[in-house]
């Protein structure tokens, strides 16, 4: 069972509100209450709205079901921050120098998310029942770390060993091996060379 609440246009930039995010996500809803009433942050009271709002909501989401739904044993499962708008008011402030700092106010949107699902483990959408692992955080963000690289198919005509080396970062192959010890490639265009010049100088 799963809610959602959100906080439209609070006051205060959404990198500062997100310090007192992450503090609280992942937690038991009590212990998210807890830190945000004594946190000394000016966005902790917004966000504490938002969390008993969405607590709220999926009692009432619950009854409408018909699930029982213990509130105690709801916890964060995802709080997230996004940028509002800037108010460009037309008043600056003293600065070092003469110079004049233009004064803006930020705002900030809160979407919280609850879930009575248990921690860490993220039921699939089959019939079985059966329970996958949590995504880690690094994963969620993305990039290098969330995609490995997918191991390469072997060409055709490519043997096994041959392929092991070249994903080993061996670049050289058996031909130019040979090739640089000095040995040549008896079909190769240099051979031919070669044995032209022996003979004009045998017939010579």
């Amino acid at each position: 069972m799963e809610a959602r609440a959100s906080a439209k246009y609070l006051r205060g930039s959404a990198q500062k509100a997100r310090l007192v995010i992450d503090l609280i996500r992942g937690k038991n809803v009590n212990q998210a209450l807890a830190i945000l009433r004594y946190t000394n942050k000016r966005a902790a009271l917004g966000i504490e709205k938002c969390v008993k709002s969405a607590i709220a909501n999926a009692n009432e989401a619950a009854e409408k079901a018909n699930i029982a739904v213990d509130p105690d044993e709801l916890w964060l499962k995802a709080a997230f921050v996004d940028r509002g708008p800037t108010k460009n008011r037309r008043r600056v402030r003293p600065a070092p120098q003469g110079r004049a700092y233009r004064e803006r106010r930020h705002f900030c949107h809160v979407t919280i998310l609850v879930s009575s699902d248990k921690q860490g483990e993220v039921k699939t959408g089959g019939t079985s029942g059966a329970i996958a692992p949590a995504v880690s955080r690094r994963a969620k963000r993305g990039g290098a770390a969330a995609a490995p690289r997918a191991k390469r198919a072997a060409l055709p005509g490519e043997t096994a060993g041959a392929k092991g080396s070249r994903e080993s970062g061996e670049t050289k192959t058996v031909a130019s091996k040979k090739e640089a010890k000095g040995e040549k490639k008896p079909g190769s265009a240099a051979a031919k060379l070669s044995k032209a010049l022996r003979r004009k100088k045998t017939e010579e």
